[in-house]
């Protein structure tokens, strides 16, 4: 045959060919599928195809409306994205209501950076509520452009006013069950945010302060001889406190000593010292002085005695008397053993020189909210009480009693949101109440207290991981009643009128607060800042009633939102069962946040937990393990990530992160994510191209015509969707992706699919042998485009452009396979091993240089018996198995391989070496197996 004859033999292969690209070019190519999204309006679609279906409700957690999103934002909706997807591919009606947290501290204090800070009531509400709106937009934005679904045109915000009005009515239902009461009483107080801060708000840093040791002068020396059993003393004698926070001595109005700690009376050159015993020898040598030790007497002796306060020859505004309490929480154990008490400025002291008869009116409470000392407070008046410090000292000083001072770094509490000092301070605040006492206005009284309820609610809800449990639970049994109430502007209204004279409510204080609420339902909180007393009470009563000023504190907006949107704004949201959610799921910091308000405000007005189960998941860190900052530079820029590698390989990132922990992100790290995406990517290819011509309607295989390989690869396919639900099923989502790349890697790519190459390419296009492998890829294509399309959302769509039967993967289901043959899949699992051992000798011969291709290869392999029946029962088609030209037989008691490179020449078409090549003089360069499958009846296969 002439050489312008020859047929090219390549172009009667069936060559793979999909227009799918190899190249996905995430970043350019996602924003049309979002728009392609948002046009058919997908997330109604959904709700549509899985009407009646049972729900899946995961509540989202409201972001808070102010600054750009990180990292740990796109980890969070990306997480919550995959597990609604997984339910909705599941079959449930798998809602997804984004929300936003839009009240608060934070917005004020943006908004008074723009424009000042003596904005009135008015102009801040207007003003937070238009910087909001702006901040939701900007935030949706960049959700949208992670390929999260959800009801974007209609997502909650705290601030709208049927919320505003819900959150209101809650209160009043919480009032109604005993839960609420007013009291004063040291709360933590931040002078940057101007208010009260609940337990939730305060993390802890390292704070470098001034300790001092004071010296009070008995005022009584009779009575301190008598309590150490002395008839006289014969010089001035002081009592001694250790401090960390010389700022309080000023308002200093009593002393605490342990009852059953043992104190002595030591003789100094500075006169008579009280001390604890145990810390006789450590304060002298702070102090620097010799002493002796000259009476001991146990500490409820001392409970009575009175002593000057350390300023009281200073000025006669602190020519008062501290006396001796005796409380359990003085211990020897650091200091002098002796506790100064500020009632104003510490729990325990306030609650013991309450315990003791001090009244609230009289409770000194100089600090104000700014941080400040008031003005006419003597010596210190007007000062701020850091910078005072220093003063106080030196006054103390210059007084002769300071005994030692020095510097320590302790672990102190800050703000979480502007990273500065808070103080313990005395103010009328609302609380919640997690014990037993009387509340105001207790209509429908909880039959137990708030405690227990939460307590018994943790112990029904799952936790995932399940460590969340145990610090939920520790965080509510030992917290403090919950300060709710704020001095801020920007915030739900607590609707009260308080008596002018006796701070009591207003007897009509439950209608007013339905009549608020349905003011700011109509109005929002605005239209009640605008509301006076004279319209509320009438004008006799507003003579004697004051409008309370203050706001609920922003974890009750987000904490309530199980009840007005769950059950008000979207009720299409809740189970007819129930109105729980399915899930809460947010980082592992919201045990003290929303997880933990929300749960105690369903406790209290349905004796429940308001989640069947909490997901948390850990902050983003960098390789090195730190947490990802702008200040540092190792955090990943969610705007500019999308533009270098796309939202999916960011959803890719999270899927295959173990979120249980902290979350690990940096550009080497990406980079295997994206090789992972590719292998993925170029396998879903392969798929592709060779089903391009495949319809399933006229082309598919029945299943018992398949062939034995192709029975077999479904087969593991329904044995690995098994295990990929299950992981789905309990929200693990990094042991899919992991398991994923080696189904790819090593099942398909590894094995099934290079043995099928030459059955695809080779067969006649419409033969069996093809059809078949074809019906198995196309099944396989189907599955795993389900399978992955919850955190490669993406590439799952634009596939099932090609293969799909609808307008998008997210109205499907997972696919429904036969239960796995288990002894189909024992035989290939066996064949596969042995293909291994096989693969191993080729290589060698590879190595040598003697082969190229396996192809090039003749095998002899001997089997024991068992082996030999499983390998015979492939008959002719073992070569093609094993992916070699010629492969012979033989029975013995062990396996071993033998291989030699073939003598045979090459076919053109399929490059077999075999000795049938040349017998057709028509086509001499192709062996007779390819002119039977191009002219002939076509080869028929049994296995693979």
């Amino acid at each position: 045959m002439s050489t312008e004859n020859k047929p090219d033999y390549r172009k009667t292969l069936n060559l793979p060919d999909t227009p799918f690209p190899m190249r996905g070019d995430l970043p350019k190519r996602e924003p049309g599928w979002i728009k392609e999204w948002d046009d058919m309006g997908l997330y109604k679609r959904l709700r549509a195809a899985r009407a009646g279906r049972e729900k899946f409700i995961l509540h989202d957690g409201p972001p808070y409306a102010n600054g750009q999103l990180h990292a740990g934002h796109a980890v969070n909706k990306i997480l919550k994205d995959m597990i609604v997807k997984t339910r909705q591919l599941k079959g449930l009606d798998a809602h997804y209501v984004p929300g936003w947290d839009c009240h608060g501290l934070p917005i004020e204090n943006q908004i008074e950076k723009l424009y000042g800070r003596n904005l009135s009531r008015d102009e801040m509400q207007a003003k937070g509520r238009a910087y909001a709106t702006e901040q939701i937009g900007l935030q949706m934005a960049d959700f949208k452009r992670l390929g999260v679904l959800g009801e974007w045109d209609n997502p909650y915000k705290t601030m709208n006013k049927p919320n505003e009005a819900g959150e209101l009515r809650l209160f009043k239902r919480l009032i109604e069950r005993g839960f609420v009461y007013r009291g004063l009483k040291p709360v933590y107080w931040c002078f940057d945010c101007g208010s009260a801060l609940a337990e939730a708000e305060i993390e802890y840093q390292d704070k470098k302060s001034n300790t001092v040791d004071v010296a009070f002068e008995a005022a009584d020396l009779d009575k301190l001889a008598t309590a150490f059993g002395l008839p006289k003393l014969d010089k001035p004698a002081f009592i001694v406190i250790w401090t960390t926070t010389a700022w309080t001595i000023p308002a200093n109005q009593a002393l605490n000593v342990g009852p059953h700690i043992e104190h002595a009376l030591v003789d100094t050159p500075r006169g008579l010292l009280v001390l604890a015993k145990a810390r006789v020898e450590d304060a002298l040598k702070r102090y620097g002085l010799e002493g002796t030790v000259i009476a001991t007497a146990m500490g409820d002796k001392l409970g009575g005695l009175n002593f000057k306060h350390p300023l009281y020859d200073v000025d006669k505004g602190y020519q008062r008397l501290s006396p001796v309490y005796l409380a359990d929480y003085a211990t020897d154990t650091d200091g002098t053993g002796i506790v100064h008490s500020s009632p104003a400025y510490g729990i325990e002291d306030f609650n013991s020189c309450v315990a003791h008869g001090l009244a609230h009116a009289d409770i000194l409470n100089p600090v104000q909210g700014s941080g400040s000392y008031a003005a006419d407070f003597p010596l210190f008046g007007g000062l701020d009480i850091w910078k005072a410090v220093p003063v106080i000292i030196k006054t103390l000083d210059d007084a002769g009693r300071l005994l030692a001072t020095s510097t320590i770094t302790h672990s102190y509490p800050h703000c979480w949101r502007h990273k500065s000092p808070v103080i313990y301070r005395a103010a009328s605040q609302w609380f919640v109440r997690m014990d037993e006492g009387e509340g105001v206005f207790t209509k429908d009284k909880a039959p137990e207290t708030l405690r227990t309820t939460a307590l018994r609610a943790i112990e029904d809800t799952a936790f995932y991981p399940p460590s969340g449990k145990a610090r939920l639970r520790d965080m509510i049994a030992g917290r403090p009643d919950w300060v709710i109430s704020r001095q801020r502007a920007w915030g739900v209204p607590i609707v009260f009128f308080l008596h002018k004279e006796t701070d009591e409510l207003h007897p009509r204080t439950m209608e007013i607060l339905d009549q608020a609420a349905d003011i700011i339902d109509q109005g929002g909180i605005e239209a009640w800042s605008r509301v006076t007393a004279e319209q509320i009470l009438g004008d006799e009563d507003a003579k004697h009633y004051a409008k309370s000023n203050d706001i609920l504190e922003v974890w009750f907006d987000s904490g309530s939102t199980f009840d007005h949107v769950l059950c008000g704004t979207h009720p299409n949201e809740h189970h007819t069962s129930g109105p729980e959610a399915d899930m809460y799921l947010e980082g592992h910091d919201q045990h003290r946040g929303w997880f933990h308000s929300s749960l105690l405000l369903a406790s209290a007005i349905r004796g429940r937990a308001p989640y069947r189960s909490l997901l948390t998941h850990g902050f983003t860190v960098d390789a090195q393990g730190r947490k990802m900052s702008k200040s540092l530079g190792n955090g990943i820029d969610l705007q500019e990530a999308n533009k270098k590698w796309g939202a999916e390989l960011l959803r890719l990132w999270t899927a295959s992160s173990d979120y249980s922990g902290d979350i690990a992100g940096d550009d080497k790290i990406m980079a295997r994510v994206i090789d992972a995406y590719r292998r993925i990517r170029n396998t879903l290819r392969f798929l592709l191209a060779n089903t391009s011509d495949f319809d399933p309607v006229k082309d598919a295989v029945a299943q018992g015509d398949l062939l034995e390989i192709d029975r077999w690869m479904l087969a593991r396919a329904a044995e690995f969707q098994n295990e990929v639900l299950a992981h789905y099923e309990v929200y693990e989502f990094h042991p899919v992706v992991a398991k994923l790349q080696l189904f790819c890697s090593e099942d398909l790519g590894g094995f099934y699919l290079d043995v099928l190459k030459d059955r695809l390419y080779t067969t006649a296009p419409k033969s069996l042998a093809r059809r078949s492998a074809q019906t198995a890829l196309w099944q396989l294509t189907q599955a795993l485009l389900r399978w992955m399309a919850p955190f490669l959302s993406f590439t799952a769509e634009e596939a099932w452009k090609f293969v799909g039967q609808s307008d998008s993967i997210f109205l499907e289901e997972f696919s429904a396979f036969d239960a796995p043959d288990a002894a189909l899949l024992h035989k290939w699992a066996r064949i596969r091993d042995i293909r291994d051992a096989v693969n191993k000798d080729i290589e060698a011969l590879r190595e040598k240089g003697e082969v190229g291709s396996s192809l090039q290869s003749n095998v002899v392999l001997t089997a024991p018996p068992e082996d030999h029946a499983l390998l015979a029962s492939l008959g002719q088609d073992l070569k093609f198995v094993f992916i070699t030209s010629a492969i012979e037989l033989e029975a013995g008691t062990a396996l071993s391989v033998r291989t030699s490179a073939s003598k045979e020449v090459k076919c053109e078409r399929c490059w077999h070496y075999t000795d049938d090549i040349g017998q057709n003089a028509e086509h001499p360069t192709i062996c007779g197996r390819c002119i039977s499958n191009l002219y002939g009846a076509g080869e028929t296969r049994m296995v693979a």
